[in-house]
């Protein structure tokens, strides 16, 4: 089968990128595939982050694309899909994961319905942090699709809901395989200049509002003062509300913080020390840290918001805290460390890209 596929990849970073790219290596044991991408994704002025690109010391999988898509420039909307009829595939496979990107995605999708199936994987179909057009923009890209994968139950039910027309099936989030395998702690411990006497908790990830770390640093004093609390990602926006509770609350000495954008090759050694991944989100559909945390085999602690839950199966997975506060998110952190001698996580189901590829293609 000739696959085409259009969303981000290499020299792209980020987890839809990492996502798109495991998923072309499982397409391409069996089919010819094609990768389209953006000659553009976001205009500097419009980039919360410091860059959106890969760096020398990132060990990112290098996936070969044709860079033809301008998100800001309609003209290679038109490119775009002229490009992706020469290649005459027999399925449009299309990553969409935000309003920002539904006009050039939406076009594409709407232009090449005539030509080939396409499907189009929704990591989110309501957007996190609010804008003024996200109705009309989210309007313009679905209803320009008849089939949608979801990766969760809440975001199917978000789909379903607002666009009963489209044809949207759940297929959950694979589990991550190449950050490698977790490493001796004391390794890890000493590459990350840690302390071998207390207990690490993980925050991992960009840092955005709507992932709550507020609400985690709150609950630290609620906690035994030998457990620490890694916050290892790059700062979307400001870190003063962050560092004000650091300071109100005396914790300077029990968090530590690494904001950066953490490097693939690097991954593996905050997984290493952590007894538990903490996910405190305000909001979600699904998380790719969830991903790899099982594929370290580290429990997680998460709120029930969006579809979090649905990747929490059994008490050796982690726990699912009922809402967000402080005192709630305390508790299930208690309850994660006390069981983690317990048993060991079980990966209970295929969640490989493999296993995901099948499903997709039929």
């Amino acid at each position: 089968m000739k696959i085409a596929f259009l969303s981000t990849f290499y020299p792209y970073r980020g987890g839809i990128a990492q996502f798109n790219g495991a998923l072309y290596r499982a397409l391409e044991k069996e089919h010819e595939v094609k990768a389209f991408n953006f000659s553009l994704q976001y205009p500097k002025a419009l980039f919360p982050g410091k860059t959106q690109y890969v760096d020398e010391n990132d060990e990112a999988e290098k996936i070969p694309s044709e860079r033809v898509l301008n998100a800001m420039n309609p003209a290679t909307f038109l490119t775009t899909v002229k490009k992706i009829k020469a290649f005459q595939p027999d399925v449009l496979i299309i990553g969409y994961w935000m309003p920002y990107m539904a006009p050039s995605l939406g076009y594409v999708a709407g232009k090449m319905q005539k030509h080939c199936k396409v499907i189009s994987i929704v990591h989110n179909a309501v957007p996190h942090e609010k804008g003024r057009m996200d109705k009309s923009l989210s309007n313009y890209f679905f209803k320009r699709n008849k089939y949608c994968i979801a990766l969760s139950e809440a975001v199917q039910k978000d789909i379903a809901e607002s666009y009963p027309k489209v044809n949207v099936k759940v297929l959950h989030h694979p589990t991550y395989n190449h950050f490698g395998e977790l490493v001796k702690k004391d390794i890890a411990l000493d590459f990350l200049k840690l302390d071998s006497k207390v207990k690490y908790l993980l925050f991992f990830g960009l840092i955005r509002d709507y992932k709550g770390l507020d609400l985690l640093l709150k609950s630290m004093p609620l906690i035994d003062e030998d457990i620490h609390l890694v916050v290892a990602g790059e700062v979307y926006g400001e870190f003063n509300k962050y560092q004000e509770i650091i300071d109100k609350n005396e914790l300077s000495e029990r968090v530590h913080l690494h904001l950066k954008y953490i490097p693939d090759n690097e991954v593996k050694y905050y997984f290493s020390i952590a007894e538990s991944v903490v996910l405190p989100y305000k909001s979600a559909t699904q998380s790719g840290i969830i991903a790899v945390a099982k594929h370290f085999h580290i429990p997680v602690v998460t709120t029930n918001v969006g579809g979090l839950s649905e990747f929490i199966k059994h008490p050796s997975e982690g726990c699912v805290v009922q809402n967000n506060s402080p005192e709630e998110i305390a508790k299930g952190i208690k309850k994660v460390i006390s069981n983690k001698s317990e048993a060991e996580i079980e990966l209970r189901e295929d969640n490989s890209w493999d296993k995901f590829a099948d499903e997709l293609l039929k």
